[in-house]
């Protein structure tokens, strides 16, 4: 990609994904009615218990239960409530015990998971007092143990679903977040890109024109030098957003691989400035220079890029001095101008260019601050540590 972070771009986030629906519900409530067939079969085999009226309607609540399973998701309460009405009717006609409170263990799991935690809660509660008063009235197959077993296995059913729906609620949000974040980053990079190159065109065409019309004679001369530069800024301007746009449209391809703007094209950018009228010095501190991780390089220079294009629209400056340090613990990098406009008086300009090299700063575990200097115009200063490991661009331990 042509910018910084879009040079080597986040993956993007996927879209939240479709709750498995068909088959996949389709095989569960056949799994489970499997199950509770081969735990039920004993009452179609062997010696008669009871009249085959009563087997025949057993069997047909125990399919009707599990069937009701390809639903849960759509209905969880709803299934739920069903499933554990046709067991206790189960219970009751049949005088087989077979597996069928796993199908109402199912359904109770699907209500938790899809967050109806107090249906869960009154569910679980409801069968555990519906099961007391059946061994008080002389359920000799429950016991005490078992249904102590019983809550036991439901409060824990209801707390796996419960968890499991938060777990979902917590990716979702993640996602989401990560997908406002990608905005965001993008919206500042075509903030960056377009503002500095349509700032640079603007001044350097409002020259052409004053240069023309004070001018008449050596004008054209002059204006033509001006014109010159416009057409490289713009050209510049097109390609750098040509290149973003087409990582937008390729966002899950292989990413362009043209360099990320750095440092290293820090001359380039100081040329466009002073082309457009500004006398721009730059200063490095001293100290040993390390290669920067591409993340802080293109920081580093998105902040100076757009610091020039504030001065250039807002400030009336003559001169600008831009410092960079690069000491073994951190990067600063300070941006001066001697500008009378509205940010050299303390008043911020229109626009989002302060808070977007601000977020930027941030992004990185680094501050910006910008305010009027102490001998009047405005500064820009970020600081940036150096808390990089040995492969991203970490100065090297002596």
């Amino acid at each position: 990609m042509v910018s910084g972070a879009m040079s080597r771009p986040r993956p993007r986030p996927r879209p939240w994904p479709r709750r498995p629906q068909g088959h996949a519900d389709a095989a569960l409530a056949a799994g489970v009615l499997l199950l509770v067939a081969v735990g039920s079969v004993r009452s179609l085999i062997g010696e008669r218990e009871e009249p085959w009226p009563a087997t025949v309607l057993g069997w047909a609540l125990l399919t009707a239960a599990c069937g009701a399973l390809y639903l849960r998701r759509r209905h969880p309460t709803a299934v739920a409530s069903f499933v554990l009405a046709a067991t206790i009717a189960y219970y009751l006609v049949s005088v087989y015990d077979g597996p069928l409170m796993v199908a109402f263990v199912v359904a109770l799991y699907a209500v938790a998971a899809e967050g109806r935690l107090q249906a869960a809660v009154a569910l679980a509660a409801l069968t555990v007092i519906l099961t007391g008063i059946g061994t008080l009235l002389g359920n000799h197959d429950v016991n005490g143990v078992a249904l102590f077993m019983l809550t036991g296995w439901l409060v824990g059913v209801v707390a796996l679903g419960w968890v499991r729906h938060n777990r979902l609620v917590l990716a979702r949000e993640a996602e989401q977040r990560a997908a406002s974040e990608e905005r965001l980053r993008i919206a500042r990079e075509l903030h960056d890109v377009v503002g500095h190159h349509i700032s640079l065109i603007n001044v350097q065409s409002a020259a052409a024109l004053r240069r023309l019309r004070k001018d008449p004679a050596g004008g054209p001369a002059r204006a033509e030098e001006a014109l010159g530069a416009i057409k490289e800024t713009s050209r510049e301007a097109l390609r750098e957003l040509r290149a973003t746009l087409g990582v937008l449209r390729q966002a899950d391809e292989t990413a362009p691989t043209a360099p990320a703007p750095g440092l290293d094209r820090l001359a380039d950018l100081v040329e466009s400035a002073r082309l457009a009228g500004l006398a721009v010095r730059l200063e490095e501190g001293g100290g040993q220079r390390w290669p920067l991780p591409a993340e802080l390089d293109l920081a580093v220079y998105r902040i100076i890029q757009e610091s020039l294009t504030n001065v250039t629209r807002h400030a009336h400056a003559t001169t600008v001095t831009i410092r960079t340090d690069q000491g073994p613990d951190a990067v600063t990098v300070e941006i001066t101008d001697d500008g009378r406009g509205p940010a050299s008086q303390g008043v911020a300009a229109p626009g989002t260019g302060i808070n977007g090299m601000r977020e930027r700063a941030r992004a990185l575990g680094g501050e910006l601050t910008a305010g009027p200097g102490p001998e009047g115009g405005f500064t820009v200063r970020a600081r940036f540590p150096r808390t990089y490991s040995a492969t991203n661009g970490a100065p090297p331990k002596p």
